[in-house]
Parts: C-alpha cells; sequence; structure tokens
C-alpha cells in the first residue's frame, strides 16, 4: 500500500496544533505534582531533668553553609525564607497547632506552608530551620537545623534538627515523658498522647553516633549552650495525612495536599 503524505500546509497546520497542546499537556502533568506543603514545630514543655537522653556532650554539625531557609528567625526577630509562604490561615495544620498550644503543655515554634511541584525523582535541597527562644550566650536559637524534602515514588520529608538550652538554664518543672501521635495532633486529646510515632530514624538517642564532628567542639563549649535532644529521620510521606516527627523534647508535624486547580 503506497505511503501516504501530508501537503505541506496540512501538515504545518498538524504541527501548529501539536505546539499548542503542548503547555496544555506540561500544566496537567505540573498540576499532579503540585502540592501544598505544611510543616508545624512545636516544644513540649518539660523539665530537661526529666529527659533520659543525656546529649550534652554532642557536638552537631553546623548548618550555617545551608543557603536555603524555611524559616530563620534572627537574633532581633525579623523572619527570613527562602519560600514563597502562604497565610497561616490556608493551612491544614493551624487547627492542630492551636489545639496542641491550647492544651498548655506545647508550644508552636514554628508554622510553615507554601506551593510547590515535587516531580517524581526530585531532589530537594536542605531548608535551614532556626526557631525558638533566642540564646544569648550561644548566639543561636533554641531549635536549629534543617529539613528536606524529596520525592522518588513517594515523598520524604528528612528532619535534621538540634533543641539547645543555655548550659546553665532551668525551665519550669513539667512531670512529662509522652510522645505525640498522629491522632493526638488532630483531636488535641492530651489523654492520646501516650503512643510513641514509629519512624526509620533516630530522636535523640544516645545510640546514635550522628552528626558528631569533633572540630566544633571549642566553638560549641565556648558558646555556653548544650544539647537537649535532636531529630534524625527521614520519613516517607502520603498527601492528605498528618505525619508527626518527634523526640522528647520537639515535634514536626508535616502534611501535604495536592492541589488540582
Amino acid at each position: 500500500m503506497p505511503g501516504y503524505a501530508l501537503p505541506g500546509k496540512a501538515l504545518m497546520t498538524f504541527a501548529a496544533a501539536l505546539l499548542a497542546l503542548a503547555p496544555m499537556y506540561a500544566g496537567a502533568q505540573s498540576r499532579d505534582n503540585y502540592y501544598r506543603a505544611e510543616i508545624v514545630i512545636v516544644e513540649r514543655i518539660v523539665d530537661p531533668e526529666n529527659v533520659q537522653e543525656r546529649m550534652a556532650s554532642r557536638v552537631p554539625e553546623s548548618a550555617d553553609d545551608i543557603t536555603g531557609m524555611m524559616k530563620v528567625v534572627g537574633v532581633d526577630g525579623s523572619v527570613q525564607s527562602t519560600l514563597n509562604l502562604a497565610p497561616n490561615g490556608d493551612l491544614r495544620l493551624r487547627s492542630a497547632a492551636q489545639r496542641l498550644e491550647n492544651s498548655g503543655r506545647y508550644r508552636v515554634l514554628m508554622t510553615a506552608g507554601w506551593y510547590q511541584s515535587f516531580p517524581p525523582d526530585y531532589d530537594g535541597e536542605p531548608l535551614r530551620v532556626a526557631v525558638g527562644d533566642w540564646l544569648a550566650d550561644a548566639g543561636h536559637r533554641e531549635v536549629e537545623g534543617h529539613i528536606t524534602i524529596d520525592r522518588q515514588r513517594y515523598l520524604h520529608v528528612g528532619v535534621n534538627l538540634n533543641h539547645w538550652q543555655p548550659a546553665a538554664a532551668s525551665i519550669s518543672p513539667v512531670q512529662s515523658d509522652e510522645r505525640i501521635d498522629n491522632n493526638a495532633a488532630e483531636t488535641g486529646d492530651s489523654d492520646a498522647f501516650d503512643t510513641p510515632v514509629e519512624g526509620d530514624g533516630s530522636t535523640g538517642s544516645l545510640a546514635n553516633g550522628g552528626d558528631i564532628n569533633p572540630d566544633n567542639a571549642p566553638a560549641a563549649l565556648a558558646a555556653k549552650a548544650e544539647l537537649l535532644t535532636w531529630i534524625r529521620e527521614t520519613r516517607r510521606m502520603r498527601s492528605e495525612e498528618v505525619h508527626f516527627i518527634d523526640s522528647p523534647t520537639i515535634g514536626v508535624l508535616v502534611f501535604f495536599r495536592r492541589v488540582e486547580d
């Protein structure tokens, strides 16, 4: 059967139609991978003496060389971020954070939400976090570190946060050693805060050698701050589900919502 060739004019029309459809196809692909990401960091109000981990001698690596910023609060209270942060009123986790704070047993240190495309094989850059009280002698915030979001088949969130305290500081005693679970974060039910959250990383255990950098030890000792706990964990995330990653003193709530429009 003889081949059939489109006339030149028809071929040009066909090509133009394909070009016109290309942005629509690309837009559909982008929407398939477009999410609203939400992250909340909370601090459990607990006497440091009741924390079983003894991590004062640990010296984590510094995150000062990380240029991306989720939320970094300066000494004067100014906030820096390399993300286009959404208003807190738009966030699903806002109500969960309020319930935790209203319980009187938790303090919200950070709320951040933004819209972003996370295509397959997305390799996200670390985003710095510096929130909580300013430790004057140490010259940095109470909670510092970075959070990274990647996507292979699923979204993954890697949390690398350090919770510091002044070397001679004391916090009002509160008898508490419980953990928060996902249901507690959703309901604010303090009776449900006894279930440990399982993960595939370390949350402040001395058993984890972690990010120790002996070269930083003299500077850390001179700063007059000591490590209380840390989080070192990477968790696979499902959209439309609230996830919670915690240590004995700090926790991170994470929520992704796929955006169709």
